[in-house]
């Protein structure tokens, strides 16, 4: 017990501090809103979208360039989810804490503004995103009901927190930026925990593995086989 006001411990005492320190955050993101959602009065699933390290900053065009972004902005695409792609501070990095807790944060807002299914939200992201992907997931298990990180990396020491998740990981086997060994030893812990995860490894693709993935129907379909489990 540490010494009362006023009083003096002789010596070197263990002692303990604790309070609550806030603090104020701010995203910028772009918000998806899939045509039918006035008309239809249903829930939707939710996607959340991370981009890579080069679309940092206070300008949300960037978050065009790739991702389902790009394809609703160049290529007119439309999806059966609502897409929220918050835009990563200038220096920050997706998988640091103060960003995890401000993307959790965001989502509460999402979810508490918008008909959300709560039983169907995913997450995606390529690069650093791919990284904020795996952090995220780790940092708030129960929040997800499927995953795509994409050319990212975890630490597989926590793995164990994901085991119900299922997982789709996507890697280019020459990437220089972000090595394949990074996706690899995620995919071996999470096998060696018989979860369910997929690994889709693109021989020929150099860091590049991400629009390959997110031109292809089958992610979509793939997130949407898929409601929240609870890890046991």
């Amino acid at each position: 017990m540490g010494a009362r006001k006023g009083e003096l411990s002789k010596g070197q005492n263990p002692q303990s501090f604790e309070t609550e320190i806030r603090k104020k955050v701010h995203l910028d993101y772009l918000l998806y809103i899939p045509e039918d959602y006035e008309t239809s009065g249903k829930s939707f699933p939710l996607l959340m979208f991370l981009h890579g390290a080069g679309e940092r900053g206070n300008d949300l065009e960037k978050l065009k360039l790739h991702g389902p972004p790009m394809l609703v902005a160049k290529k007119g695409k439309s999806f059966p989810f609502i897409i929220v792609s918050p835009q990563c501070p200038e220096e920050g990095w997706w998988d640091k804490d103060i960003e995890i807790l401000t993307l959790n944060a965001l989502l509460d807002h999402i979810i508490s503004q918008y008909r959300i299914d709560e039983d169907r939200v995913y997450l995606t992201g390529l690069s650093m995103g791919g990284h904020g992907t795996w952090r995220l997931a780790m940092e708030y298990p129960e929040r997800f009901a499927a995953i795509a990180p994409i050319c990212g990396g975890g630490n597989p020491q926590k793995a164990e927190r994901i085991r119900h998740l299922p997982v789709w990981v996507f890697h280019g086997a020459k990437d220089t930026v972000v090595p394949l060994k990074r996706s690899e030893e995620m995919v071996e812990a999470l096998e060696k925990l018989d979860a369910d995860v997929r690994f889709t490894v693109y021989p020929d693709a150099d860091h590049d593995s991400w629009s390959e993935t997110y031109d292809n129907p089958e992610l979509y379909q793939w997130f949407l086989e898929y409601k929240r489990r609870r890890n046991k």
